[in-house]
C-alpha cells in the first residue's frame, strides 16, 4: 500500500512542506500540516480545514491530488482552486470513486524563486519550474557551497538545505515564506542514496543566468571564486534588488545593463547615475532583452582592457590607459601594456581556469589591484589579426567608425559559409567588435588603417 499523505506527513517531521490536509474515501480527515495550527490538528468540518489552508496560502488557492494506495500512479489533479464550494464538491466526487485526497496550498513556480536538487557536492536549480527541472537542459549546476552562497546573495537568506551529502533533496525556495513552518525553503522529497561522486559543471548561459542577466551571473561567479569585483547592486525585473562585491575606494557610480544573454556593446554602459527604469523602457521596450540593471561602484582606472583565450590556448590581453569603454567599442586601439599589468591580469585568469575552463573577461586596474568587471566562459579561435577563422570567397570591408549596430546589420545580411568581414581601423581583437563577430561565427579579421600624419604646418 502506498499512502502518499502518510509519506508527506512523515516528511513534515523532518522539513518544511507545503501546507495540506488529507482525507480518506469517507472524507474522514487523516493528516494536516498548516501554519499556525497544531501538528495534525483535527478540524470540525471540511469547510473549516479548507478555509485554514486558503487563508494561510500566499496565493489564497489550493490544489487537490487524488490517489489509490493500491496504485502508486496519481489520479485526477486540480490546480489553483479558490472557491470553497467548488473544492468541497470536487472532494465529494473523488471520494465517491473510492479515492484518497490531499488538499495543499498552491505554490506559484513563477514567484521569482527557484526549484532544484542538491546531492553530494552538487546543487542544480532553475527558475519557473519544479525540481524536475534537473531533467531538462539549461539548469544551473554549481558546487554545493558556491551554489548556496549564490542563492543567499540573490535572495537574502541561506536556503534550509543542511542535509547530509548522501541525501538527495528536492527543494524549492521562495521570496515569500510558505509551508507549514512558514519558511522560504520547501522540501518536496528526501531520499538517502549513499555517496555521490558527481561533480558540478559550472556553465552558463543557463536558465538562471538568463533570469538575472548574463553579466550579473558572471560577476557573481567571479565574486564567489574570490576574484575582486566592484560593489554592485542589481536592480532586476523579476526579483528584489540585491548586492555583492567589494569597496573600490571610489565614490563614483557606473550604470551597466545586463541582458539575458551576452549582447556585446549593444546596451548602455554609463559613468554616473541615470534613471534605471527609464533606461530599461528606452532600450528594451518589449521587456525581452535586458534582465537587470547594475549600479556599480567606480574604479580609479589606471588601465582597462579585456582578456580572451585564442587559438592553441593563447592568452590575449589588450587594453588602454584610463577607462576602457572607448577601447571596447573600437574608438581607441590597444596600447602596449606594462609587464606588471599583464602579469596581474594573467594571475587573475589562472585563479579561475581550473574551475571554469577558458574564460573571457573585462578588467580594470587601479593602483592596487586588477578588478573584474565582466566574466564569460569559453575560449575563442582568434589568433594574430584573425578574429574568427574560415575560408570564404569574399570579404566585406567594414569601417569600425560606423559602429556596432551597423556591424550587426551587415552580419544579418551575409552568408557566413561564403562571405566574411574585414574590420578596417584601429580596433582590438578583444573589443566588442571581435565579440560580436565571434558570437556570430563570421570569418573575420582586422586590417589596421595606416596612420598618416601631416607635418607641413609643424614648427621645425
Amino acid at each position: 500500500m502506498h499512502f502518499k499523505d502518510t509519506i508527506l506527513n512523515d516528511l513534515a517531521d523532518k522539513a518544511n512542506v507545503a501546507q495540506f490536509v488529507s482525507y480518506d474515501p469517507t472524507l474522514t480527515q487523516r493528516y494536516s500540516r498548516i501554519y499556525g495550527y497544531e501538528t495534525n490538528d483535527k478540524f470540525t468540518s471540511i469547510n473549516e480545514a479548507i478555509s485554514a489552508v486558503l487563508n494561510q496560502s500566499v496565493e489564497n488557492s489550493v490544489n487537490i491530488r487524488s490517489f489509490d494506495p493500491k496504485d502508486p500512479k496519481s489520479r485526477e489533479f486540480f490546480y489553483g482552486l479558490k472557491d470553497i464550494n467548488q473544492i468541497e464538491e470536487s472532494l465529494q466526487r473523488l471520494s465517491s470513486e473510492g479515492l484518497y485526497t490531499i488538499v495543499n496550498e498552491t505554490i506559484d513556480i513563477n514567484d521569482g524563486g527557484v526549484s532544484g536538487v542538491i546531492l553530494g557536492d552538487v546543487i542544480e536549480f532553475a527558475p519557473g519550474d519544479t525540481p524536475r527541472c534537473v531533467e531538462k537542459p539549461g539548469t544551473a549546476s554549481l558546487p554545493r557551497e558556491i551554489g548556496l552562497n549564490l542563492l543567499k546573495i540573490v535572495y537574502g537568506f541561506l536556503p534550509a538545505l543542511d542535509y547530509s551529502p548522501q541525501t538527495r533533496v528536492e527543494f524549492s525556495i521562495h521570496p515569500l515564506r510558505r509551508g507549514f513552518l512558514h519558511d522560504h525553503t520547501i522540501i518536496w522529497e528526501l531520499e538517502d542514496i549513499g555517496i555521490s561522486h558527481a561533480n558540478a559543471n559550472i556553465n552558463w548561459p543557463n536558465r538562471f543566468s538568463q533570469f538575472i542577466g548574463d553579466k550579473t551571473y558572471g560577476l557573481l561567479i567571479a565574486y564567489l571564486l574570490n576574484l575582486p569585483v566592484p560593489y554592485t547592486t542589481v536592480i532586476s525585473r523579476k526579483i528584489a534588488p540585491f548586492s555583492f562585491g567589494q569597496s573600490t575606494g571610489c565614490t563614483e557610480t557606473w550604470i551597466r545593463t545586463s541582458p539575458m544573454v551576452q549582447m556585446p556593446g549593444k546596451f548602455t554602459t554609463k559613468r554616473g547615475w541615470c534613471d534605471p527604469f527609464e533606461l530599461m523602457k528606452t532600450e528594451d521596450p518589449d521587456d525581452n532583452a535586458i534582465a537587470s540593471i547594475l549600479s556599480q561602484i567606480g574604479i580609479e582606472a589606471a588601465y582597462s582592457g579585456a582578456l580572451i583565450v585564442g587559438k592553441n590556448e593563447e592568452i590575449i590581453i589588450e587594453g588602454i590607459q584610463g577607462y576602457g569603454e572607448d577601447f571596447m567599442i573600437g574608438q581607441k586601439h590597444s596600447m602596449e601594456l606594462p609587464d606588471d599589468i599583464l602579469n596581474s591580469v594573467k594571475n587573475i585568469y589562472k585563479q579561475v581556469v581550473e574551475q571554469l575552463g577558458a574564460v573571457r573577461m573585462e578588467w580594470v586596474a587601479d593602483s592596487q589591484k586588477i578588478w573584474v568587471v565582466q566574466l564569460h566562459q569559453g575560449s575563442t579561435k582568434s589568433y594574430g589579426n584573425t578574429i574568427y577563422p574560415g575560408s570564404v570567397s569574399y570579404y566585406y570591408k567594414f569601417d569600425v567608425k560606423q559602429g556596432l549596430e551597423e556591424l550587426r546589420h551587415l552580419i544579418s545580411t551575409i552568408n557566413p559559409h561564403s562571405e566574411g568581414i574585414i574590420l578596417m581601423g584601429d580596433v582590438g581583437i578583444t573589443s566588442h567588435f571581435g565579440d560580436v563577430l565571434r558570437r556570430a561565427k563570421i570569418p573575420s579579421k582586422i586590417e589596421a588603417v595606416e596612420k598618416i600624419f601631416n607635418n607641413e604646418n609643424d614648427d621645425i
